[in-house]
């Protein structure tokens, strides 16, 4: 039996590749979309559900995990691994962190030979997909479960995202933003970019194009990483196509450690609105 087995969210963005070779455990939001209910990232990929949302978007609507789902997560966990490190997205975001602490205390009964923590991402997208890989890459290589904790809290203070919204049409959904300033921003053409801090999604400033915009999001990066090898996981709101050329231009201008493609969640998605395109990452070995 292994060390420790990581959990996640389907918020992190893991491709299903990843999530099966670290078997990262992985908790679900629940979609709704025409009637019928899918589980986040493991019965409909992001594109499958964006071209469901796209033929009816007014019968979309989500569903938090819940306790119960975080505690059948910590039950199949529990037969790979003595140890379990839960990583949630930001608990300024959404309810997943207490949903998470709630099935800890019901496990405590029911598995009393695993030791389970909580760690509060305070990021979400890919960002807190890189933590959640990090420390399942790790417990791969056999580092005790103190370890694998350390690495996940070194990388969740290196990771960060940036995202070029296509259109700031759907931002009102978020509460952030009246519905009336949303529209009046999608008829000046306004894009926004979108970034991580202190556990929140903050504007880090607004664009008129989408190649004016991920000129800036990689001069960010540019001038955080420098010459660093750097971590990038690419993500894309129904926009394959320009994620993988964003891919091969960040392929060529930056000294990759990794670089993969990850499709943007539905669950967020929904409020960004589709051609939302950006990347996760972090610099250093």
């Amino acid at each position: 039996m292994a060390k420790v087995a990581i959990v996640t969210d389907s918020i992190a963005c893991l491709t299903e590749e990843l999530v099966q070779e670290y078997k990262i455990g992985i908790v679900p939001i629940m979609l709704l979309v025409q009637g019928k209910i899918y589980r986040d990232m493991l019965d409909i990929t992001p594109d499958q559900a964006y071209e469901l949302f796209l033929q009816d978007p007014e019968s979309f609507n989500t569903s938090p995990a819940s306790p119960g789902h975080y505690l059948e997560a910590y039950r199949e966990a529990s037969k790979q691994a003595e140890n379990i490190l839960c990583i949630t997205l930001s608990s300024k975001l959404s309810t997943g962190y207490d949903m998470a602490r709630v099935a800890k205390e019901q496990a405590e009964t029911e598995l009393p030979q695993t030791s389970i923590e909580i760690l509060d991402s305070q990021s979400v997208t890919a960002a807190e997909g890189f933590i959640a890989l990090a420390a399942a890459r790790a417990a791969d290589a056999g580092k005790s479960f103190t370890e694998v904790i350390r690495v996940a809290e070194e990388i969740k203070d290196r990771v960060s995202f940036l995202l070029v919204l296509d259109t700031i049409r759907h931002v009102y959904r978020t509460g952030r933003i009246p519905k009336i300033a949303a529209q009046v921003g999608s008829m000046l053409n306004i894009r926004p970019i979108l970034t991580s801090s202190s556990g929140l999604v903050r504007f880090k400033g607004i664009v008129r194009n989408r190649e004016q915009g991920i000129n800036r999001i990689l001069q960010v990066m540019r001038e955080k990483v420098g010459q660093s090898p750097v971590h990038v996981a690419v993500m894309h709101a129904y926009a394959p196509d320009e994620a993988e050329r964003l891919k091969e231009r960040i392929s060529s201008e930056f000294n990759c450690a990794e670089l993969w493609v990850t499709g943007f969640s539905l669950v967020m998605g929904y409020a960004t609105g589709t051609g939302t395109l950006g990347f996760a990452f972090y610099s250093g070995d």
